[in-house]
């Protein structure tokens, strides 16, 4: 996945005069039609079309699906709708400024990007918000090990309640995880190579909405007249809005939990690390094409998060709860389908952390190592310490929910607004476009809302912790 500066397919002198070459002939005026495309010729892509879509795709789709049915309760449908439709336009346009900055300067690195912008500091700034934010994805694609793989193998081997035996263990199991599937996936050297592993946690994704959709039509509502009516914990959903809850669908509503669930759809489509690795690696690259890509995953997952909310929505109603699998084992916890679902959704995630660990990677490499040819000791060696960290965090933090919130308020809205917006303003020239034009007030805008986004969300979290009522969207 690295870029071909690191993996000594040329020279660092080589490579500089490649940027500043690229970068003089990008600067030079194009209205007449003269303007020579840059080519890459740093790095020849081997990744096909479908693949790439398979691993943007799989970087887009995140834990957050689990919350969407919860987002609409709180929002009603069409309310929901308007919102998912203008943020999925809105992260295509922000993949847009990222191609385009890309495409002037012949770079497909964010953090060279912020390097050329800003800068040193604008290099280590895109960084360490790449890292941390993606520490925090990995984090939470963990916990969900955590918590819900001890449950499936509870209920495989026929066992009522979680005993102390060490394989019901969440900790060992998220360590035996990380060895045995997380960590092979890591080492290998291409992000393309992923393809196959994120086609296949997309299927599972896919198997989880048809589960959805099935449900929908085999829960009745209200749920105490399911077959497990004397469940308490079926009664428990039922008490939890007692006094509003109703089985009729809501096309519009607003309430307290209304101005939350925003965050949770805003961050639903981050997949900004991932794009300019990916681009890297396609076959026959053209900033059209990954576009192309980016368009495609993003409707693909905007339908995805559709259904999965509507036909959630729809099975529960206001009974629905922050995370829909929790909801479905309530109601329904010994359903063999049920289990099936958490199984996919286990495998979706577990998948899904190789690929985000590849933008940590490059981007430590890009701090520590820049310039330095490939090699597979410095490879393995980071790969260890970020799944050895990651586990650490998961396995010793039992309340990182509220620091990951705080991440996500902070590195989310960077990633999908403001440095696409900033990086686009500084690095296309003024020749080529004023600051006064239109595409550059767009890109102002553009990072003005992302900053309206953070403030709005850490406001959120912040009065979350003075009422002790906690929200966290996960990516």
């Amino acid at each position: 996945m690295e870029l071909e500066k690191m993996n000594g397919h040329c020279k660092d002198e080589g490579f500089d005069g490649v940027e500043a070459m690229a970068e003089h002939e990008e600067f030079l005026p194009h209205k007449q039609g003269t303007k020579k495309e840059v080519h890459f010729t740093d790095f020849v892509g081997k990744t096909s079309f479908g693949m790439s879509i398979f691993n943007l795709s799989n970087a887009i789709m995140g834990s957050g699906i689990l919350g969407l049915a919860f987002a609409m309760a709180n929002t009603g449908i069409i309310l929901f709708l308007v919102l998912l439709v203008c943020i999925a336009v809105l992260s295509a346009y922000s993949i847009h400024l990222l191609l385009r900055s890309a495409g002037v300067v012949g770079i497909r690195a964010y953090e060279q990007l912020g390097n050329r912008a800003f800068g040193p500091p604008g290099k280590m700034l895109a960084a360490c918000i790449i890292t941390v934010h993606n520490i925090g994805a990995m984090s939470s694609y963990l916990f969900i090990v955590k918590s819900e793989l001890p449950l499936v193998i509870q209920a495989f081997l026929g066992k009522t309640e979680i005993t102390q035996e060490w394989f019901l263990n969440g900790n060992y199991l998220i360590i035996i995880v990380s060895v045995v599937v997380i960590l092979p996936l890591a080492l290998m050297r291409r992000l393309g190579y992923l393809g196959y592993t994120s086609g296949f946690s997309l299927t599972c994704m896919v198997f989880f909405l048809i589960s959805v959709i099935y449900k929908k039509f085999n829960i009745p509502c209200p749920l105490h007249d399911t077959s497990n009516s004397t469940s308490p914990a079926v009664s428990n959903i039922s008490d939890h809005n007692e006094a509003n809850f109703t089985c009729e669908a809501k096309l519009l509503n607003i309430n307290t939990e209304t101005a939350y669930t925003i965050p949770i759809l805003a961050f639903a489509f981050v997949c900004h690390p991932e794009v300019l690795p990916i681009y890297t690696e396609l076959r026959n690259a053209t900033k059209k094409r990954m576009q192309t890509v980016a368009n495609i995953s993003i409707l693909a997952m905007f339908v995805m998060y559709l259904l999965t909310a509507i036909f959630g929505y729809l099975t529960f109603y206001s009974g629905v709860e922050e995370e829909l699998l929790h909801t479905y084992a309530k109601v329904d916890p010994l359903n063999s389908l049920t289990l099936c679902v958490r199984l996919s959704v286990l495998v979706a995630v577990t998948l899904t952390v190789p690929v985000v660990l590849f933008p940590i990677r490059r981007a430590l490499l890009q701090i520590f190592f820049s310039g330095k040819p490939f090699h597979w000791a410095r490879h393995i060696i980071i790969a260890l310490c970020l799944i050895f960290f990651v586990d650490l965090l998961v396995i010793f933090v039992p309340s990182i929910k509220d620091i990951f919130g705080f991440i996500g308020a902070t590195s989310a809205p960077s990633l999908i607004f403001i440095l696409p917006a900033i990086f686009y303003i500084r690095i296309v020239p003024e020749d080529q476009e004023p600051i006064k034009s239109r595409p550059k007030i767009q890109a102002i805008c553009f990072a003005a809302l992302g900053f309206i986004f953070m403030i709005m969300s850490l406001s959120f979290i912040i009065i979350g912790w003075a009422t002790g009522k906690s929200h966290s969207g996960g990516h």
